[in-house]
Order: C-alpha cells, then structure tokens, then sequence
C-alpha cells in the first residue's frame, strides 16, 4: 500500500459499484440514500471501489488498511481542500478550505482548544446550559422540546462562548443559531457538481451567510461607537479589531471575520449538536443504560461537587455513551480527498486526480472491527477502554490521522458537561416512537429528520416510571435492539503522583521510552499540563519529548499523558 509520483499502470483500477448509469452517475443516490450506496461499494467491492459523481469518479475506502493510508496521507498527496471547494460558500473566500494547507491549520489551531484553556470551559458550559433551561423553569419545571432546535441554540452559545469569548455569546441570540442552521443545510450533495446551483437550499444558505455577516458587522459597529478594550474584558473579536493596516483601516472585515467564526465553530457545534440529541435518544431506547449513567453522575456530584474539567475525567459510563451514539451516528457521513499522486492501495491503482474517500457511516459498523456492529452497546468501552483507541483506522467519528477534528476533545468534554447538568436535574422521556427519531441524510452535514421531540420535567416526582411510559403507548417498546446488561466501569490504577513540573534529570540509557506518532499529534498540549518538563508545546503546535526516557518515578503522569492525549499519539515502547 503505497502513495508514489511514479506511474503504476500494471495494477487495475478499484471495481466499479452496480448501478450509476445516468448521465450523472450515482449523484441522485448520493443525494438520498448515501449509506446504502455506500454500503453497497462495500459489499461488491471490497476496500476499494468506485462510484460516479456525475463527471467525477469518487474511489471509497473503507476497513483499517485503506482507511489508515487516507487518514496518514499529507495534503501535498490527498489534498483535502481541492475536495472541498463547495464549502467555499459557507466559509468564506480564504478561508479554510480556500486557504493554504499552513494557513488552514493556523486558522483550525484556536488557542481555545489548548489544555490550560481547556480546564476553565467547563464551567463556562455549565453556565450556559443553566441559562438555558432556566426558561423550562419559567415553563413550570415541565414541557416537551425538539431535540434539532434545542440542542442547535444551545451548542451554538456554548461554543462561541468558549471559543470566541462569553462577551460576544452575549451579543446573541435565537436569530444566529437559526442562520446557522440553514447555513448548514446548505451542503446538497449537489455542490460536488454546482456548488451555486440554483436550488432552495442554496439559496437559503447564501441568504443565512449575508444575514451572519450582518448580524457581526452590528456587533463591529457598537463595539467601534464603545472604543477599545483592554485587559481580561477582551474577545477575540476585540482581538481581530485591533489589528489594523498601515493606514489604521481594520485588517479584517465582517465578512473575513464572520468566515473564522463560522470555520470555528462549524465542526464543534455540529458534531456537539447532532451527538447529543442521539446520546439522549439511544439512552431513551436503553433505559437501563440511562439508569447507569444517572446513577453515576448522581454519585459524583452527590456532595455537591461542581461541573468541573476534573470531574469530567470521571464520568467512563457517560463517555461510553457518548462514544458508542458518535460510531452508530457519526456527524459526518464520508469525508473526502483529492488524489494529487498516484495510489496503490489494496492490490489497486488509484491514478492521480481522482476523488477518494472515507466513510465513518460505513467503518464505524464492519462487524470484523466492532462486535454488534450494529447494536447500541456501550458497556464495550468499558470492558475494553481501548476498544476505540485499538480501532484507530476503523472508530472514525472525528476522523483520524493528521486530519482528525482538532475539536474532537472539546466537543467531549461539552457533551459530558451537558448531560451532567441535564441528567442531574432532569428527566426525559419520548413525545414520539422512539424507533421514528433518524437521520436527515440528503445533506452532507447529517442533521436529525425533524420532528424529534422529547417531554422533560424536573427530577424528584414519585411517578417517574409511570410518566416515562405513558407519553405515547409505543415510547417504551419501539424495535430496537437491546444492549443487554451494563457493565460497570473499571477503577484505573494512576500509580504514584510523580514529581511535579520540576525539570527533569538523570535521563536513563535502557528501559521503557516515550514515543510520538507525528502523523497524529495536533499539539492540544494535554501532555505538557500532565507530564510537565517531559513534553513541551510551541506556539508551532508541535510537542516536543524533552525526555523520551524519563526517570521511572514520573511514569505515572506519562501514562496519564498518554490516557488523555486527544489524538492518541503518544505510546509507551518497553524497550530493552
């Protein structure tokens, strides 16, 4: 399995998928039902196999060996951008996909999303989910809400509010999470052939654009009229209004910094949303691993412990859930690339300039990689904690390689926040038959089909199993497989404390060693706030082992290094 710049015509090209025989291809089927295609490349194609996009032919990867060649492969070889043209639209011209590979990763590189950083979000998350039930407390402790909606509003407060500062969360309200959701809505499987053609959804997303703008460039103008700011009453929106030109004018405008607002929030916002609503319905249709995560988090804060950074490393069943709703769910449905070389991969030829991609719909469920593919079972992680970390290739919710979502750790630690304040205090149940509640795959960014409503009520009633079951006869008992029994979370052993932050000394010449997959590493520095004097991160994002065999004692804070780590690119070699 290779990536070369040499021609490599002795090997055929991937199998084509049965059907496509119109003029544009597979496009409509893509547009419709795009698991199913997917899943049938698979099935009659193996790894690798091709589909037409009407003038574009698109080669799927799926299972570990292909999947690890996409997700290690440099930009200079698969390049994600040329893939990815049609985002143009919703992000901006220069940004993001329309940037340079270097000035992407510098824009995707929010500082928000650094570990130190990282440890004050926690409690910003819990203020903001507190605001907004508050307004269920003004309803009479009890009502019912569309999980789409709810969730949108909330995740788009939340993560403005920790990435770009609670002073402009401030300044919004439902009117942007409404425009950003018909933002969203604009990624038609269309776009890969027009990306401007003339549809409602475009239209609709061009419009919600012009609308965030406006809305930005209102917040710009008040903010000009107050004059500057200094100090810890700073944004980064302050922050990009005080850069200016040479001749005073602001560096960027509200088009340029609506577009970095936008890519900010794009993924966290959309992976949070969509994996909470589903985190929720799978524990309505599992209830007895609902009653698992509620007696945990029930037991953690029982002597009044707040939502803290640390207290969220000690939820494993609540993450267990998370995790195994984002590998039957995954927010992304199949991610892409273009090839810039030529490609073996499988005993195949993939010639430059085609389209390949990935699927973590269709990886996240190969039965060789996940048993029970298709059941909700959460009690797999905690049996097996690495049974996501030991699928690296397979278990690609976020994706995977250089290109894993560098906000894949703070959309798990927003979703455990959210729960630990909504299981705590409250309790819901299914306005609908839970087997209705599915996916909305006719765009790209997946969404829930609506309606998907939920009743809630404040916890404490003496009726609550009674209420559980009497909203709708079918609410209980849809058709959905059942887990079995919940396993219970295993105590991990952290050892001794280590030595502190003191730099190290004494390195030894033998004997177990640190290692780093490069490829992986996003530079979040989780390790350097565990392991201080051991690891170091630059401004570069890039981790630097000042001691890659360091003294034995400090063993424990490398494990919890590694443990941590987002990306799971540190490992411990035993090493004679």
């Amino acid at each position: 399995m290779t990536i070369t710049d040499e021609p490599t015509t002795s090997l055929p090209e991937p199998p084509w998928v049965s059907g496509g025989e119109g003029e544009t291809g597979h496009l409509e089927e893509l547009r419709t039902d795009p698991i199913a295609l997917m899943q049938r490349v698979r099935d009659e194609c193996g790894d690798v196999g091709q589909f037409r996009l009407a003038d574009k032919e698109l080669v799927l990867f799926t299972g570990a060996e292909a999947n690890e060649i996409f997700f290690r492969a440099p930009d200079e070889d698969l390049d994600q951008a040329a893939a990815y043209p049609f985002m143009t639209p919703i992000f901006g011209e220069g940004v993001v996909f329309d940037a340079s590979p270097e000035r992407r990763r510098e824009q995707l590189h929010n500082m928000a999303l650094r570990d130190k950083q990282m440890r004050g979000h926690a409690e910003t998350i819990q203020r903001e989910v507190d605001e907004m039930v508050a307004r269920w407390i003004g309803d009479g402790g009890e009502g019912q809400i569309d999980l789409l909606d709810w969730f949108a509003e909330l995740t788009i407060y939340t993560s403005s509010s920790c990435l770009i500062g609670r002073k402009f969360r401030l300044d919004l309200d439902r009117r942007f999470a409404e425009l950003y959701h018909d933002l969203e809505r604009g990624t038609d499987a269309i776009a890969y052939v027009d990306a401007h053609a003339d549809i409602p959804s475009f239209r609709a997303r061009d419009a919600a654009r012009v609308g965030l703008v406006e809305l930005v460039q209102g917040i710009m103008d008040g903010r000009e009229a107050s004059g500057p700011v200094e100090g810890d009453d700073r944004d980064l929106l302050d922050v990009l209004m005080s850069l200016r030109d040479e001749e005073g004018k602001l560096r960027f405008d509200a088009d340029q910094i609506t577009g970095m607002f936008i890519s900010m929030m794009f993924a966290g916002h959309h992976t949070t949303s969509g994996t909470a609503a589903w985190t929720l319905i799978e524990l309505l249709r599992h209830p007895e691993e609902m009653a698992a995560v509620v007696a945990e988090l029930d037991e953690l804060y029982a002597d009044g412990t707040e939502v803290s950074y640390q207290a969220l490393r000690s939820m494993p069943i609540l993450e267990s859930a998370i995790k195994e709703a984002l590998r039957l769910h995954p927010p992304l449905i199949i991610l892409m690339r273009v090839a810039n070389v030529d490609v073996e991969v499988g005993g195949y030829r993939i010639p430059a300039g085609k389209m390949v991609a990935a699927s973590p719909a269709i990886s996240n469920r190969l039965p060789e990689a996940f048993g029970d593919p298709q059941v909700f079972r959460p009690g797999r992680y905690l049996e097996d904690p690495g049974a996501d970390v030991a699928n690296p290739w397979n278990w690609i919710p976020f994706g995977a390689g250089r290109h894993r979502c560098v906000g894949a750790q703070f959309a798990m630690m927003q979703l455990k926040a959210i729960f630990s304040v909504l299981l705590k205090d409250w309790e819901f149940r299914a306005a609908q038959p839970l087997e209705s509640y599915r996916n909305d795959h006719s765009k790209m960014v997946v969404q829930l089909a609506q309606p998907c409503l939920v009743d809630f009520r404040r916890r404490g009633a003496d009726d609550t199993e009674a209420w559980r079951t009497t909203a709708i006869a079918t609410g209980a008992a849809a058709s959905v497989p059942t887990s079995g029994s919940t396993a219970t979370a295993p105590t991990a052993s952290t050892g001794s404390a280590g030595s502190g932050g003191e730099a190290v000394s004494g390195t030894r010449a033998s004997g177990w060693r640190i290692a780093v997959d490069r490829d992986l590493c996003q530079g979040h520095a989780v390790c350097e706030s565990e392991a201080p004097g051991i690891f170091e991160v630059g401004k570069a994002h890039t981790v630097t082992v000042l001691d890659d065999r360091p003294a034995d004692d400090r063993r424990a804070e490398v494990e919890q290094a590694i443990k941590y780590c987002p990306t799971h690119a540190l490992s411990i070699v035993e090493d004679d």
